[in-house]
């Protein structure tokens, strides 16, 4: 059975990765397996930045958003001789299996290692919900609490001057943020990948709204990188009678506590990753469907299809 692991949390924040990094700790330990702390994802592994980590050191973190290991980006990961570095420091502490927290860059740097010979389980950690392979992903739940309670607070002030505002939010070419948000809060529009954006079809609606339906407010849930959001605010303002107001609610959506969700989410899935490498297996990444906890091999996950976002649309279509 592996006797030492090591944990690290990789990519963009996600509140959630804290209870998962107690998770793995707690449930290895209480398995008679030590566990080390790699800091600052890829780029501690290689430069040995790999401390032990007791229950004490995971006590306290289970509510507290962000990750107490860090992250950095390391795009080097992917040559082999930077790898073998990684490897290099791993095994100088005898750790035998690594279980890291991530998106699915994250996922492509676990394969790589299981295939040098370290048995590597992703869990997935972003606030996107954009690994195709599971349901939900840690950090969610809580990014769309936050993403909600912004646009109910932008609602009562569009309200009161007649505007429409715009509000962009997260989600890397997945616009599950936004469509999810958008039903939550009775947004008039939303915008994603999914969608498209025609401008020009987009105004009509807003004029519709403001000239026939008689709305005093409005909003435009929009998901990030599909167009500048403050020059179309002036647009709006031009061509409907609403005043466009821009919001970006950029990093705010990566922090806070992770909400109770969150936290059994990733209670559940690191006690998944532990229980799979001490089975010697790797090269899975840790999924949930229908609210069951399985694995699938990383190779498959990286290359599945992302299912349809039509129900969700069409249901927000139905409710407008």
């Amino acid at each position: 059975m592996v006797k030492r692991i090591g944990v690290l949390t990789s990519g963009g924040d996600a509140p959630g990765m804290n209870a998962a990094i107690r998770a793995v700790t707690r449930v290895a330990l209480n398995s008679g397996i030590e566990v080390f702390g790699i800091y600052d994802g890829y780029k501690g592994m290689v430069e040995g930045y790999i401390e032990p980590l007791t229950k004490a050191s995971v006590g306290e973190i289970v509510d507290r958003g962000g990750t107490i290991l860090g992250s950095a980006r390391l795009p080097e990961f992917k040559d082999v001789e930077v790898r073998a570095k990684a490897v290099t420091q791993l095994k100088k502490r005898g750790i035998e299996a690594v279980v890291v927290i991530g998106g699915d860059g994250s996922y492509r740097g676990a394969l790589a290692l299981t295939e040098m010979g370290i048995n590597c389980i992703g869990i997935p950690g972003t606030i996107d919900n954009d690994i195709v392979c599971t349901d939900f992903t840690i950090g969610f739940d809580t990014a769309l609490t936050t993403v909600v309670e912004a646009i109910d607070k932008l609602r009562d002030t569009s309200n009161s001057h007649h505007r429409c505002s715009i509000v962009e939010v997260m989600g890397n070419r997945c616009g599950d943020l936004a469509l999810w948000s958008g039903i939550a809060c009775g947004a008039e529009i939303v915008i994603t990948s999914d969608t498209g954006f025609e401008e020009s079809e987009v105004l009509e609606r807003l004029r519709d709204l403001d000239l026939i339906k008689k709305k005093r407010h409005a909003i435009v849930v929009i998901s990030e990188k599909i167009t500048d959001v403050h020059q179309f605010a002036k647009k709006v303002s031009l061509n409907t009678g609403f005043s466009g107001r821009a919001t970006i609610l950029g990093h705010v959506q990566r922090g806070g506590a992770p909400t109770p969700s969150d936290r059994i989410l990733a209670s559940r899935m690191g006690e998944k990753a532990v229980d799979l490498l001490m089975q010697g297996i790797g090269g899975q990444c840790i999924s949930i469907r229908e609210n069951q906890i399985v694995s699938v091999p990383i190779e498959e996950a990286l290359v599945m299809p992302r299912t349809s976002r039509k129900p969700l649309q069409n249901l927000f279509e139905r409710l407008v």
